[in-house]
């Protein structure tokens, strides 16, 4: 049996690249783009969701030429409850939202069912309006609402266990630049 680092050695050398870390250089750029023009002017507060907005958040941050605040929540649901407002809250918002235009960094909206909990959280607490960007989308019909999307995209990815921006495989690999698929899934 393998080591879980030689496990994560092995799923690196197999996978498939399917964002390398120029189109994903792009796509950041592209965000920052429309972040900035939607945000500059109204005092904004980013929150980074743990651990997989981190990577997005180090990297798309920078980009932005506007003063903003930037905080971190790490909240994860129970089990594969239908119901996306179960939430386990490992580190809750302490900010006064009230009033506030809220941005929140995610690395990746797949079902959506934690970030749809998250932007419900914060809109409860007060926030005038709830933002959400993500470095990918992942094309499937398995949202928890129908044609859900992010505010602000870096790129649509096919429906594959993907590593890599912020995501990993089996804890590791959150660091590889570019986005990369599992072989045979």
């Amino acid at each position: 049996m393998s080591s879980p680092l030689e496990d994560a050695r092995q799923a690196m050398a197999e996978a498939d690249c399917l964002v390398p870390d120029r189109e994903v250089e792009t796509a950041l750029d592209t965000m920052a783009t429309a972040i900035t023009a939607r945000l500059k002017d109204s005092n904004p507060l980013a929150f980074v969701v743990m651990n997989g907005g981190l990577v997005l958040a180090g990297r798309l941050l920078p980009k932005l030429p506007f003063p903003l605040e930037v905080a971190y929540l790490h909240a994860t649901r129970y089990g594969h409850a239908l119901n996306g407002n179960l939430l386990d809250w490992r580190v809750r918002p302490t900010q006064d939202l009230r009033g506030r235009s809220v941005l929140i960094l995610d690395d990746i909206l797949d079902e959506g069912h934690t970030l749809k909990a998250i932007v419900e959280h914060l809109q409860k607490e007060g926030a005038a309006e709830v933002l959400t960007a993500v470095l990918v989308h992942k094309d499937h019909a398995r949202k928890a609402v129908p044609g859900m999307r992010a505010d602000f995209t870096g790129v649509d990815v096919a429906d594959r266990f993907l590593f890599g921006c912020g995501m990993d495989y089996k804890g590791y690999w959150r660091n590889a630049p570019g986005i990369y698929a599992l072989k045979g899934h």
